[in-house]
């Protein structure tokens, strides 16, 4: 399979992991009502988002 080319496919894609994300985050909060445990998921979150901007940051610069 071949990189992404359109422009709306790449949106999709990228919106379907924000749900994905949304979705599983929703069900362990749901499932494991716990303030320490949805605060721990934030952080887990937040990390991973700035880790991810550091890498492609550090690849492009």
């Amino acid at each position: 399979m071949g990189d992404l080319k359109n422009p709306r496919l790449i949106y999709l894609k990228g919106f379907l992991f924000l749900f994905c994300a949304i979705a599983a985050c929703g069900l362990i909060v749901y499932e494991f009502w716990n303030p320490r445990l949805i605060l721990l998921v934030a952080i887990a979150i937040w990390c991973s988002a700035r880790f991810y901007y550091f890498a492609f940051y550090v690849i492009e610069h």
